[in-house]
């Protein structure tokens, strides 16, 4: 009796068109329309509308009904701190249900946002936005209109002509974006959705080479400067041609590999060359970060290539590793073994998790459920991040 009156009390602060708002999302994370729901739940569809809309206040009975029906809790549900976002119904809208593996990643990008935010709120810290000012598409030419754009987003980061060194960084810790890079399954290289609750969240896949992350992230970019509030999911090889898609990949383009360096670049690596050769690609995509194709690709359109100069390296024996690393030597590491998937990189989670861990307010088992890891994974993590004592003097102690 003790703690349904307790619930009641609850039930009586909670907003009503808040409360509907994390049944609509409950029900939608559990793949229920209205109708069944509402019958399983004992009630009519319009009733559960009018709760779902925050015109009717719900019963504590009519609550733990439906909360178990969605396979949650009523205190979940009630709990002031507790994250409420809406992510894995917008991929159900986007790409309907045929394909589990985009299931998937969106509701592990919708928990790893949920993670995040609720360590925030453990350690008291919240996350600063930072967003470019938003640019709709326009009418016209999206390629120029993304060249535009993605020149002015550059200055507004202070970056001016130089090359990007880690784009993931920036987003995290310059605009704010909620960015996780985990492996995920099949052709998916990045999930993109915005919630006005959490701000902006991307999921990039870990199982691509660095090129393909750096590029995915920048395509990424160019949906939160020109379609801020609507999902996106990028598959490899998409032969989309949409205006959106050919407006995001254009705008990577530009961010990475802006129109007058990649002129003057071009000029002093062939400076005296009669042909365009594979020493002068792998040159070009190292100085930009990028990989070979899209370096080739970017000179294409910048016409200092003939149009099909890919498709040519491509039939005549194409531009490998062994050659790439002939020309760079140990100037870097070639991430030929496409990427490391067991090691999760999110600088931000990985930290709050590490400080969450070190003031003792989660276990490692509850890290390792919180954060979609196993055990050794999190041991290495915090080995990793957290600081031995011995080694920390007072003079480093941080201003109250």
């Amino acid at each position: 009796m003790g703690a349904r009156l307790a619930m009641s009390g609850t039930l009586d602060q909670i907003d009503a068109v808040e409360l509907g708002r994390r049944l609509r999302i409950a029900r939608d994370e559990a793949d229920m329309t209205q109708a069944p729901a509402a019958t399983a739940a004992g009630m009519a569809r319009t009733t559960l509308v009018a709760i779902e809309q925050g015109q009717r206040k719900i019963r504590i009975g009519e609550l733990q009904a439906l909360a178990k029906l969605y396979g949650t809790s009523a205190n979940t549900l009630l709990r002031a701190e507790a994250v409420h976002v809406d992510l894995v119904p917008k991929y159900r809208k986007l790409v309907g249900h045929t394909d589990p593996s985009v299931g998937n990643a969106a509701a592990l990008l919708s928990d790893l946002v949920k993670a995040e935010v609720e360590l925030e709120d453990l350690l008291g810290v919240q996350g600063a936005r930072n967003y470019p000012p938003q640019r709709p598409i326009l009418p016209g030419d999206v390629r120029l209109q993304a060249e535009q754009d993605a020149q002015e987003v550059r200055q507004w980061l202070g970056l001016g002509d130089g090359p990007v060194p880690d784009l993931i960084a920036l987003l995290e810790h310059q605009l704010g974006v909620r960015v996780f890079v985990r492996s995920l399954p099949g052709r998916i290289s990045g999930l993109y959705a915005f919630d006005e609750a959490v701000g902006a969240c991307m999921l990039i896949n870990l199982s691509v080479r660095r090129t393909r992350r750096r590029y995915t992230a920048a395509h990424e970019l160019g949906h939160l400067i020109s379609r801020r509030g609507e999902s996106e999911l990028l598959l490899e090889n998409n032969p989309t041609q949409a205006r959106e898609e050919r407006y995001a990949n254009s705008f990577a383009n530009a961010f990475l590999m802006p129109a007058r360096p990649v002129m003057q670049q071009f000029r002093e690596v062939t400076a005296g060359a009669s042909h365009l050769t594979r020493r002068h690609v792998i040159l070009l995509a190292h100085v930009f970060g990028v990989s070979r194709e899209a370096i080739v690709r970017r000179l294409e359109g910048l016409e200092l290539a003939k149009s099909g100069t890919w498709e040519w390296f491509e039939t005549h024996g194409s531009i490998s590793d062994a050659q790439e690393r002939e020309v760079l030597g140990d100037v870097v590491r070639l991430d030929t073994d496409r990427g490391d998937a067991s090691s999760p990189a999110s600088l931000r989670l990985n930290m709050l998790a590490a400080e969450a861990w070190r003031k003792e307010l989660l276990s490692e088992g509850q890290l390792a459920r919180l954060l979609h890891l196993d055990r050794v994974a999190v041991r290495e993590l915090l080995d990793a991040l957290v600081e031995d004592p011995a080694d920390v003097g007072e003079v480093l102690a941080l201003r109250a």
